[in-house]
């Protein structure tokens, strides 16, 4: 395992580990759904660790150079996102979250998720260095909880002041991934 992929890999994910703190609103508090949705950003740097300490064996090789890209994808993602906000944002998994603005530019304009998209492309990358169960599972269940996490922000967004202009920036865009249009 490279030593330059792996240190990329752990950096994507310490800024992934970061952004609750240096970026997202601090009102509430980190409660179950917030947990069960951040354990996949847990197990997967800690699979790739306990692989690369050679404590456990990856299940094949030869997808390293692939997650040199995602993980660079991702942290470029991240920071592009965060730079399309002109506030800081809610976590989402507070009950009393309410959107306050209603972002289409930068990332946004191509995807109405992009740090979740960005979240996804880092567990690849993990997956991509290590493939291994424990970061492919890491990497499935991720899949799932944002999109629960993220079917429920697009509900709350629907139900809000931004509704009507919501629902026809979801027609444009898609939600982790950009549509393909004809």
């Amino acid at each position: 395992m490279s030593r330059a992929a792996l240190l990329l890999v752990l950096v994507n994910f310490a800024v992934v580990g970061l952004l609750p703190v240096l970026f997202f609103q601090r009102g509430g508090r980190l409660n179950l759904r917030w947990w069960l949705t951040a354990a996949p950003f847990f197990v997967a740097p800690l699979v790739v660790v306990v692989v690369a300490a050679g404590w456990a064996a990856p299940a094949t090789h030869g997808l390293e150079l692939a997650a040199v890209p995602l993980a660079a994808a991702s942290i470029a993602l991240i920071a592009f996102a965060a730079g399309a906000h002109q506030v800081r944002i809610a976590l989402w998994h507070q009950d009393a979250d309410a959107p306050e603005q209603l972002v289409t530019w930068g990332p946004y304009r191509w995807v109405r998720h992009p740090f979740y998209a960005a979240f996804l492309l880092a567990l690849a990358a993990a997956a991509a260095l290590c493939p291994h169960p424990g970061t492919l599972a890491a990497w499935i269940y991720g899949l799932i909880a944002l999109d629960l996490t993220a079917a429920r922000e697009e509900r709350r967004f629907r139900a809000s002041r931004f509704g009507a202009a919501y629902a026809a920036y979801m027609r444009a865009t898609g939600r982790f991934w950009p549509r393909l249009r004809a």
